[in-house]
């Protein structure tokens, strides 16, 4: 993977805990993170945080990015006003640069069509059902789950989440891969020397 830069998609009320283990985890390991904002003003989190984004929607090009991650926010479900952020997310997708999102941001998709033909998961099959989308049958009922360009993961699976993206820009790999997963979905200590051999 050449490019090294991360778009995190931020908006009004963003689901900030969704994605912290990710970030935070591609920037120890070489990757820059940038926010992309619809405009550059300032958005607030669910959580409170103010956030100032690097860059608008429009000046996003797929060609800069080695991926784009699209969090949860009640704003997926009260309108179109984050609709623009799906339509990018095609435009990576038919960039061959991979999209990654979780809870809220899974309907986007739907709605946008991108979870037709490829299997995915959500918070549960009946909350992308209410989208009218027409992939019910590639919906999988787990934590996390890639396919090809395209990571989804439901509301509760911030880890596993990260686990997926991790393995798609080989972060880690192998036994390290699953060492990072144990240590921090399942608090196994034993995990820590494999991640840090």
């Amino acid at each position: 993977m050449t490019r090294r830069t991360v778009h995190l998609a931020v908006y009004d009320t963003y689901a900030d805990w969704e994605t912290g283990h990710t970030t935070a985890h591609l920037t120890q390991n070489g990757f820059t993170v940038k926010t992309v904002g619809l405009t550059t003003d300032l958005v607030t989190t669910m959580g409170g945080v103010r956030i100032r984004p690097d860059l608008a929607l429009a000046d996003l090009d797929p060609a800069d990015s080695a991926l784009l991650i699209l969090t949860g926010a009640s704003l997926w479900d009260t309108g179109d006003a984050l609709a623009p952020f799906a339509a990018r997310a095609r435009a990576f997708l038919d960039a061959h640069v991979p999209v990654a999102a979780i809870c809220g941001a899974t309907a986007g998709l739907a709605r946008e069509g991108l979870l037709d033909d490829r299997a995915h998961t959500s918070a549960v099959s009946f909350y992308l059902d209410a989208t009218g989308y027409k992939g019910g049958e590639h919906y999988v009922d787990t934590d996390a789950v890639t396919d090809g360009d395209l990571i989804t993961a439901g509301p509760t699976e911030p880890v596993a989440f990260a686990r997926e993206v991790f393995a798609r820009l080989g972060v880690y790999e192998g036994e390290k891969l699953n060492a990072w997963y144990r240590l921090f979905h399942d608090s196994d200590p034993s995990a820590y020397e494999v991640l840090n051999a």
